[in-house]
């Protein structure tokens, strides 16, 4: 029931999308407005608060309880599951706005901060580390972490639904959790169909860069095509194999362009960028959390920092769930410790490689990379490469890295989007995957045909609303869950101990 109201929930508003793009995009985006201007606090507030509850959870009484049975083991060795968390987290992202976003923040930074100064560029690295640090992945961890308890531990379906057992017991197999599971199905898909356009897009710019291949819409439809028939082949040899090769390819790759631009950028500057990007960081991290600009009524944090936190629950289902898939067997502390700290660091150190790199050409060598990001942000990573020794080379590296990411992703999604539609099953069949995968890519040609992908993405982060309300009530759920567990692991130990002592007294 699941997967046939949400194929035809997606491509009724797809159809809106294609044949009305102009309409569906404003429509999207006044509701966007009118949530980020009504609800900016509710976003702040929430994933501050997610980021808080996970820390709790890491290092309270709850932090021993393994997510699964007390004698399982890890089923992925640690670089294996942190290349995957990496990969299906946020790897194409990091790419694509390692370069722009810290260039766009020193040209145009927020409130009271002038651009184009020291100030700026020191502030822009710093929301860089803030967009993209421990915030998202708290959010991510939140899902997970409820998903992989209750699957694991408590053997419950591997759906959104099933962490709200012990709120709505068996509620959660009627209409409120398929109305869950629904809204899990439809964020994801429309987060996917949304990426599988823009990395095209992006991909495209690498070769109109790198080879002088024309930027259009055949060719777009073209590198559509090739990468599902990739992704496609990947999903159906299955997790072990497709997936877990492809992450820890990625991984491999961005670590050698990242030790590359470093080795060959601006090395000291870099490594004080990043000691005193991260100082600044820590020290700014509840201010930052908490910013709101009531009294100016500025829309700098509305259009960064709101926008990301919607964008960020939004892909929560899709990320959560397979961070759960993946993470068996690991303790709370460790999960948390290493969801969130793990690929926090590993974007800060990015940030501040990239970012830094290009902040550097445009402030000492004034390399017009601010230009390039305004012309064309897809390109603007190449063009920043390409000032280093071996550019070409590192500018072709890049784009391996992004198409091996933009695989991964979908093949995680479509797995997610098969385990979703499937009652929760660990191993969706393949005829569910196929479909899925095919649907997605369908989806981005018509919209990339349309103009009507903007308005996907708009829409697709004005579906974060009322799962944020969700995820708040799963954090309760899960809590809940905990304490009960813990209650009755007191009360079995004081059992053994009165046993303990009568028979110690009949002896």
């Amino acid at each position: 029931m699941t997967f046939f109201i949400s194929i035809v929930i997606v491509v009724l508003i797809v159809l809106f999308g294609a044949i009305s793009p102009e309409l569906f995009a404003s429509a999207a985006a006044q509701v966007l407005k009118m949530t980020t201007t009504n609800f900016g606090w509710f976003y702040l507030i929430v994933t501050f608060g997610f980021l808080i509850f996970c820390l709790f959870l890491a290092f309270s009484r709850y932090g021993q309880i393994p997510l699964g049975g007390d004698d399982d083991e890890p089923e992925y060795s640690l670089p294996t599951w942190f290349a995957m968390l990496f990969s299906a987290g946020m790897g194409i992202g990091l790419v694509f706005w390692g370069v722009a976003e810290p260039i766009s923040h020193y040209f145009a930074p927020p409130a009271g901060v002038t651009g184009q100064t020291t100030e700026a560029a020191q502030t822009a690295l710093r929301y860089a580390f803030f967009h993209w640090g421990l915030h998202p992945w708290g959010i991510y961890a939140v899902i997970a972490l409820a998903l992989a308890y209750f699957q694991f531990r408590k053997g419950a379906k591997g759906l959104i639904s099933s962490t709200f057992l012990p709120l709505l017991g068996d509620k959660v197999n009627g209409p409120i959790g398929k109305g869950i599971d629904v809204l899990a199905v439809i964020a994801t898909a429309f987060g996917v169909a949304t990426s599988l356009g823009l990395g095209t897009l992006q991909i495209n710019g690498g070769f109109t860069h790198l080879f002088g291949v024309p930027s259009n819409l055949f060719v777009q439809i073209a590198i559509i095509v090739v990468i599902t028939v990739l992704f496609l082949v990947s999903a159906t040899t299955g997790l072990d194999k497709g997936i877990k090769y492809l992450s820890n390819t990625n991984l491999i790759l961005a670590l050698t362009l990242l030790f590359l631009t470093l080795v060959l950028g601006p090395t000291s500057f870099l490594f004080d960028t990043f000691t005193s990007t991260l100082g600044s960081y820590l020290n700014n991290l509840v201010s930052m959390s908490l910013r709101l600009t009531p009294f100016t009524q500025g829309t700098w944090v509305a259009n960064w920092t709101l926008f990301y936190w919607a964008w960020w629950i939004a892909w929560a289902p899709f990320v959560g769930m397979f961070i759960a898939r993946v993470s068996k067997g690991r303790t709370i502390k460790e999960f948390v410790i290493c969801v969130m700290l793990v690929p926090s660091l590993l974007s800060f150190i990015w940030f501040s490689v990239f970012g830094g790199t290009a902040l550097h050409l445009e402030i000492f060598d004034q390399a017009q990379i601010g230009q390039a990001v305004q012309n064309d942000i897809s390109t603007a990573l190449f063009l920043a490469l390409e000032q280093l020794p071996m550019g070409y080379i590192l500018a072709v590296v890049a784009t391996l890295l992004v198409i091996t990411f933009f695989i991964t992703s979908a093949d995680s999604a479509i797995f997610v989007l098969g385990m979703l539609s499937s009652d929760g099953k660990l191993n969706p069949s393949n005829r569910v995957k196929i479909t899925w995968g095919i649907l997605q890519s369908a989806i981005a040609v018509v919209l990339l045909l349309s103009g009507g992908l903007e308005g996907l993405q708009t829409a697709s982060i004005v579906a974060a609303l009322p799962f944020a309300v969700i995820m708040v009530l799963m954090c309760y759920s899960l809590l809940k869950a905990l304490k009960e567990e813990d209650q009755l692991v007191k009360k079995q130990r004081k059992e053994q101990q009165r046993k303990l002592e009568r028979l110690l007294e009949k002896s």
